[in-house]
């Protein structure tokens, strides 16, 4: 072999050999798995039981097509997710409005923040025995729910109405002491959220949360008045432990709710008494 011959055999070896090398490399880095939640993190999630678990099976199948996987955790007490969540026994909740919070951390020092909207359910004054607001008589009585931000969100239906009048400059956090003209001098009842939709019939009429009247069995024909839509501040929210708001994982959570897929689901379930709020 002269020596042309082997410099020409030589190349031809140490490019065969180099496109091997740099084929071995290209197939290691597409085999590479892509970085992926899932393999990190896997999430618990607190929300309120009945229709929202429906809900949350889309989110769940949304989230797991993103590599993150949920296991839902569910509640019948409002206090609950909030304990759970800072306590680390879950990581996010879903079930709670920004006054509810703000109050909840007042009283208690919670470390939790929104991360991500939801949906709003309009809370309605209901009756099953009355038209209209005008029909409902003089010391009628009138169920409320008993938790903080939801009775001063029902006193001001009922202001709203013009069946009371609350003191001047009362907050979101209004309670029956800040009662100043009640004219048609109405028994009002404070009960638990989940109470006040089933004893409507032993009151003249209520103030329910929307997914407590579905619960109830309540029909929106029997919803005789509601508080305004626009500018609400009662949009319900994903929250997490302020630690964790920047997380790549709460992101992709977030990203799971806020989609068609979803709000297909929501609209479903909900049959238009609770909307989209994102």
């Amino acid at each position: 072999m002269n020596n042309k011959t082997f410099s020409a055999v030589t190349l031809t070896r140490r490019a065969s050999l180099a496109a091997l090398a740099v084929s071995a490399l290209a197939l290691a880095t597409f085999a590479a798995p892509l970085p992926s939640v899932a393999a990190e993190k896997s999430i618990k999630v607190g929300i309120m039981s009945g229709e929202d678990e429906d809900v949350w099976r889309v989110v769940t199948a949304e989230a797991e097509k993103k590599g993150l996987k949920i296991e839902t955790i569910t509640f019948n007490d409002y206090t609950q997710p909030n304990e759970a969540l800072e306590r680390g026994e879950i990581d996010a909740n879903a079930f709670q409005h920004q006054p509810y919070l703000d109050n909840q951390i007042k009283t208690h020092g919670y470390h939790i923040v929104r991360v991500g909207y939801t949906g709003v359910w309009p809370i309605g004054l209901y009756t099953k025995k009355y038209k209209a607001v005008s029909e409902i008589p003089e010391g009628a009585i009138v169920g409320l729910p008993n938790d903080p931000s939801n009775e001063g969100r029902a006193l001001r239906v009922l202001q709203n109405e013009g069946l009371i009048k609350l003191k001047d400059g009362t907050g979101i956090l209004a309670t029956i002491a800040d009662i100043t003209e009640n004219p048609k001098k109405l028994e009002i009842k404070e009960l638990d959220a989940g109470i006040v939709g089933r004893s409507i019939d032993d009151l003249d009429a209520a103030v329910v949360n929307t997914d407590w009247a579905l619960k109830s069995g309540l029909s929106p024909k029997e919803r005789i008045a509601q508080e305004p839509i626009s500018d609400n501040p009662y949009r319900n929210f994903i929250a997490v432990k302020e630690d964790n708001k920047d997380a790549d994982w709460v992101k992709t959570l977030v990203s799971s709710y806020q989609n068609d897929a979803v709000k297909a689901e929501f609209d479903k379930v909900y049959k238009g008494t609770g909307l989209s709020a994102y």
